[in-house]
């Protein structure tokens, strides 16, 4: 019957699309009550009163056709406005739901994150459980990529066991696994510092899914063991990838290893690593650099981070401001508070952008050393900019210039820190004044 009318419309498209729509929303019986029971009902029909008429009446007579559609289709709110602005996280459970099958909501990667980050915070991991779970059931979980956003959903909210069962029912949804997958289940086992936990998922899963590692996974199980303070097997691991699984360490692998052991203080390893890196031909970036310098300044070779500082330059590697601040350390801290002013004054020079973070350690370490005059120019430099050191350096250099006798200038500075956007607090201000005072 049905497939009759739809032949009979073919060539009218709006009919055809609203008993479409209608036949969605009533039931075929409904139909069959607008149309004659007899089989060529269609027919029948009087020229006085269109089918569409008809059809229009059926849904509800006090209203057009397209408002009743509209009211039962098109949400008071569209879905991507609703959840962002839904704080509630029982109402934010029931929008997304109402939505899970809607492809404006199941394609955007932001949508997901952020309703199962705020659900996370409230604590409602049965709602996240349901909203993910529904998910799976959708032809979108035949994609691998949509089945590791609901691996790292779950590990988002602290979900492991859940997203270790996702990545084993891959099968069932009949989703190829490959590294991609593996990769974000191992990432998520990271999280839970669970040394036996990750190295049997290492040792069993590859054999059992033919799946092979690439340098990706050696970087998430290296930085895994190190943090699980393994530095031993991280590195064992390393070299068994190199050795039996053909993947070679990159960039990455070798900064997380170095770092490790220069935090540990087993600097003879973590030279050693920098010295193969190196012989291996990586080629060390801006994070390696740092990691190598912060290590440098610890054990007092500050001249030897300042010389390292100027390889990375020749070898096309930008300083940042993390370098800069290790090094003008390191220098007022071994007492070469004349090399710290060098190299600020270099970067000066250089048309380099001084940030608040070196500010900061410029002042705050010429105060220490009763510069107060060169802190003095550096801080109202610094302010004028908007950008203040922390209250403990300002209350160092307003003592160190009144006692030096420059009132007028611990006045400016007391003046500027007023004007402060946004302000401290009056507590702050007053004690500032009352050094001034002396009181």
């Amino acid at each position: 019957m049905f497939f009759t009318i739809v032949e009979e419309f073919e060539h009218d498209p709006l009919t055809l699309s609203l008993i479409m729509l209608i036949t969605s929303l009533r039931s075929t019986r409904t139909l069959l009550k607008i149309f004659a029971p007899s089989s060529t009902a269609i027919k029948t029909l009087k020229p006085s009163k269109p089918a569409l008429e008809v059809l229009k009446s059926d849904l509800e007579p006090s209203k057009p056709a397209l408002e009743v559609l509209k009211s039962e289709w098109v949400p008071s709110k569209p879905a991507l406005e609703a959840l962002k602005s839904e704080w509630d996280p029982h109402k934010l459970f029931h929008i997304f739901k109402s939505n899970a099958t809607n492809p404006i909501v199941v394609e955007n990667r932001f949508a997901f994150y952020d309703t199962v980050s705020r659900l996370a915070g409230a604590k409602r991991f049965d709602y996240i459980e349901q909203l993910l779970e529904q998910q799976k059931k959708l032809p979108q979980s035949r994609r691998e990529g949509f089945v590791v956003r609901i691996i790292t959903l779950y590990g988002n909210a602290g979900m492991i066991q859940h997203a270790l069962n996702t990545f084993y029912q891959m099968g069932d949804f009949r989703c190829v696994r490959t590294v991609k997958s593996f990769n974000a289940t191992l990432n998520v086992l990271a999280k839970s510092r669970d040394f036996d936990e990750i190295s049997r998922f290492l040792n069993e899963v590859p054999r059992r899914f033919d799946i092979r590692l690439d340098v990706y996974s050696v970087n998430i199980a290296v930085k895994a063991f190190c943090e699980a303070e393994k530095l031993k097997e991280a590195y064992l691991f390393m070299l068994d990838c190199v050795n039996n699984k053909g993947v070679k360490p990159d960039v990455v692998t070798y900064t997380t290893l170095i770092s490790a052991f220069y935090d540990h203080k087993r600097w003879e390893i973590g030279n050693g690593l920098w010295n193969q890196m190196v012989l291996k031909g990586v080629m060390p970036n801006l994070h390696t650099f740092n990691v190598r310098i912060q290590f440098l300044v610890t054990v007092r070779r500050v001249w030897d981070a300042n010389k390292l500082m100027a390889l990375m330059q020749r070898n096309g590697v930008t300083p940042d401001e993390v370098t800069l601040v290790l090094v003008i350390k390191g220098f007022f801290r071994a007492g070469y508070p004349e090399m710290a002013m060098r190299v600020y004054s270099a970067l000066h020079d250089k048309g380099y952008k001084i940030s608040a973070n070196i500010y900061q350690t410029m002042i705050h370490n010429l105060c220490k050393r009763g510069d107060f005059s060169q802190a003095y120019t550096l801080c109202k430099d610094s302010m004028r900019k908007n950008w203040f050191p922390n209250v403990d350096t300002i209350f160092m250099l307003l003592e160190g210039l009144k006692k030096s006798g420059k009132i007028n200038k611990a006045k400016v500075i007391v003046a500027l820190a007023e004007g402060r956007k946004p302000p401290f607090s009056f507590s702050y201000l007053a004690s500032m004044q009352s050094i001034l005072s002396g009181n």
